[in-house]
């Protein structure tokens, strides 16, 4: 049966970065959300096994994996080691049964953009293709060019289409930040033809335009159209998570539970 959009609540785990991978499925669980946005490092110090066994006897559902990426030179990492742990990657989101891998594409790390644009195709091709042998979908995220620069040099969605057509892969679909994508004021307009491309939305909310460091707010309470955006992309088709993610000064001072509390209660009001 089809699940109704407030059944597919998630929460990316960076939300509540002090907490363990332990908690944040217990606690996320308690406040209502069905599924985790699954953070690779702490998944990997609470061990993969028991992490695989704690979700599935508490029924949670793993909306993404995060993440993969960071093909042209990424934190000093090589092409080449980026690579094979983005092949690492994809079979842990096999085994999690994840809905989707994130990927982030790393900065231009000193290079032409035409070098970095091949870099990203080449990786993207052979993980693309070995995440289809194990029925992974990927998703490619692109952000606001105001806190892109270490992360990801796709700053547009026609940008990242553009990446996904050179692919031609039909598990590659792209991440929709409210975050980073819905600072256009025309978003409501060019958004439906977009959505079949999306593999996972996430929720954003900001107080003004992304400069620097990102710097999330509660939702409902910034610039980005919540409510609008989850009606236009439900009623164009998307039946994928909403994941919500929060970072940043002005919510580093809440306590989780309140955050949590708060985004959801927020979305299920917005949207009603």
């Amino acid at each position: 049966m089809e699940k109704l959009w407030k059944e597919r609540l998630s929460v990316l785990e960076v939300s509540t970065m002090r907490w363990s991978f332990e908690d944040d499925v217990i606690r996320y669980r308690d406040h209502g959300y069905g599924a985790i946005g699954v953070w690779r490092a702490k998944l990997s110090d609470f061990g993969e096994s028991k992490g695989r066994e704690l979700l599935e006897e508490l029924g949670m559902s793993v909306s993404s994996l995060h993440w993969a990426g960071g093909f042209t030179g990424f934190e000093g990492r090589s092409h080449i080691d980026s690579l094979s742990d983005a092949l690492e990657a994809v079979h842990v989101a096999s085994e999690l049964q994840a809905d989707c891998l994130v990927i982030l594409a790393g900065s231009r790390a000193g290079h032409t953009r035409s070098h970095v644009r091949r870099l990203l195709v080449s990786a993207l091709k052979e993980v693309a293709q070995a995440a289809a042998a194990l029925g992974v979908q990927l998703a490619l995220e692109p952000m606001h060019s105001g806190c892109a620069h270490d992360f990801s040099f796709l700053t547009t969605i026609p940008e990242t289409l553009e990446i996904l057509s050179l692919i031609d892969q039909d598990n590659l679909g792209i991440v929709f930040d409210c975050y980073h994508m819905a600072q256009d004021p025309r978003v409501l307009e060019w958004l439906p033809g977009v959505t079949p491309h999306i593999r996972l939305v996430q929720c954003g909310d900001s107080k003004s335009i992304p400069s620097g460091l990102q710097n999330r707010c509660l939702l409902g309470h910034g610039r980005v159209p919540i409510a609008p955006i989850i009606q236009t992309i439900e009623s164009s088709g998307y039946r994928g998570y909403y994941e919500v993610e929060l970072l940043g000064e002005d919510v580093e001072d809440y306590d989780y539970d309140e955050l949590l509390e708060s985004s959801h209660q927020t979305l299920l009001r917005l949207t009603c």
